[in-house]
């Protein structure tokens, strides 16, 4: 089989990608598809390939600026389709335009990468204002939160800055994936392998109950513009916040 009609595979990781693009550009390879191995379906005009690589080949980030770095990252967290071949092109032409190349909007690639790790990382910096922790009866605080792309590890990574003395979760309700913070270190898991206590101590139960009495106590109905409410807090974001529930 024709090596365009491969479909080049990689394990769903951040590394794994990495590695299997720096493959692709030292090999001089240009793929016409990328994907995640669990993704992949047989079928009879493409063949799948992974290639063995050795882990080396990871110094070749020494030769991408970390901005560009950086942006790829977002890219790759984003639910953007077809982003693994984005993510390639964009670090081919890095390769020569150096850290010049996010100038470079001609290329549609590079305007594609800026427009979509802008979007991932406006995304990020909105539910870091409206993400809300409650706290549980075992004394730990528990924040969950839908999104359209994969940012919970950039959530962690700034709540460990937030909360770092702390015991927390944080849980990607659409992924089903949720982050434990120990005040020591952070671990990744899947929610089907562990079982939470999601009972609210006593405090929180009273706190939330004054907080919703005094939204509503403040409102003045006369002047309620729910076209300017959604403008500064989307409705998308209500499921996860306190003031908002029972509103559609």
């Amino acid at each position: 089989m024709k090596e365009s009609n491969f479909i080049y595979l990689y394990n769903g990781t951040w590394e794994d990608l990495l590695k299997l693009i720096f493959w692709l550009l030292k090999e001089k390879r240009k793929p016409l598809q990328i994907m995640e191995e669990i993704k992949y379906e047989n079928n009879l005009l493409s063949s799948p390939f992974k290639p063995v690589i050795d882990p080396k080949i990871l110094t070749f980030k020494k030769n991408i600026s970390k901005e560009v770095l950086k942006i790829s990252y977002y890219v790759f967290l984003s639910s953007e389709k077809e982003k693994e071949l984005i993510i390639y092109y964009f670090l081919l032409n890095s390769l020569k335009y150096q850290k010049e190349v996010i100038y470079m909007r001609n290329l549609k690639c590079v305007n594609k990468a800026l427009a979509v790790s802008k979007r991932v990382s406006r995304e990020a910096h909105k539910w870091k204002g409206f993400l809300r922790f409650k706290e549980m009866q075992n004394q730990f605080f528990y924040a969950e939160f839908n999104a359209d792309n994969n940012i919970l590890g950039i959530l962690a990574n700034h709540f460990t800055k937030r909360l770092p003395k702390e015991n927390w979760v944080i849980k990607d309700e659409g992924r089903d994936i949720l982050c434990i913070y120990d005040q020591t270190r952070l671990y990744f898991l899947e929610g089907k392998d562990i079982q939470l206590d999601l009972n609210l101590n006593t405090k929180e139960k009273n706190t939330e109950e004054l907080w919703k009495s005094f939204f509503k106590t403040i409102a003045i109905k006369e002047r309620e513009n729910r076209k300017c409410q959604q403008n500064f807090m989307p409705k998308k974001y209500w499921q996860n916040i306190l003031e908002m529930e029972g509103e559609k």
